[in-house]
């Protein structure tokens, strides 16, 4: 059986312009592998409704599950919860748990759950509620879109309350070496080798230091068997 897919769409224009460069998608997809779901795709888009609408409507049809981060705090730019609920047709308003959550976040911390606060609150219809340790703001899932904030702290932690919920497949095994050689010299045997390995993922990642060119080949598979035997051969073919 196939493992489950994923796709993640990070959401700012604060990633478009380069002043923050994002996190999440490194860490979502070390935490994917772990628990065997293909991490298939991930998109940028800015905080543009039909971006984000269109977005989500693709990879949700197209993937096991889809992950979001950004644009879920009180400001006007942060819209996502609202494309998503267009996305999939459904109504949003400020649902009574997830106002419960911050109201006893913000007595706690003896401030007020003024208007702009609330809107961390609004929720679409039919959404589960993701806990949110760090900030207590709530993200949400509707169908198969997982809807989290940018905050990376803040994400970290949903995703680590999501994981659990998913069924996932076989973890993804991978093992690698430094091979200090241009690529144009390996190109012709780790051709033949992925030909004679065919459902391993044979990688090569080019490098250069102190003046000498190499790659760094990196071998993923299922099969940890398989992976052991194509990186034997890759050593033999090198002399490593």
């Amino acid at each position: 059986m196939p493992n489950p897919t994923a796709a993640m769409i990070v959401i700012g224009d604060e990633i478009l312009s380069g002043r923050t460069r994002d996190s999440n998608l490194y860490y979502l997809a070390q935490e994917l592998t772990k628990v065997g779901i293909d991490l298939a795709e991930a998109r940028v888009v800015s905080d543009d409704a039909g971006a984000i609408e269109g977005a989500v409507r693709a990879l949700s049809g197209a993937y096991t599950h889809v992950f979001t981060s950004g644009g879920i705090g009180p400001t006007h730019d942060d819209i996502t919860a609202d494309c998503v609920a267009r996305a999939f047709d459904r109504a949003i308003d400020v649902r009574d748990d997830a106002r419960a959550v911050l109201q006893a976040h913000y007595d706690r911390m003896g401030t007020e759950l003024n208007a702009a606060r609330l809107r961390m609150a609004r929720i679409p219809e039919g959404a589960t509620l993701i806990e949110n340790p760090v900030s207590a703001a709530p993200g949400f899932v509707i169908e198969n879109v997982y809807v989290m904030a940018g905050v990376p702290a803040v994400f970290e932690a949903m995703v680590a309350s999501v994981l659990p919920t998913l069924v996932g497949g076989r973890p993804l095994m991978s093992q690698s070496l430094r091979i200090f050689r241009g690529e144009g010299d390996i190109a012709g045997p780790l051709g033949e080798l992925a030909a004679d390995f065919p459902d391993l993922s044979i990688g090569s990642y080019p490098f250069q230091k102190d003046g000498v060119y190499g790659a760094q080949i990196v071998i993923r598979g299922q099969d940890g068997a398989q992976v052991d035997a194509a990186m034997t051969r890759l050593s033999e073919i090198f002399g490593a």
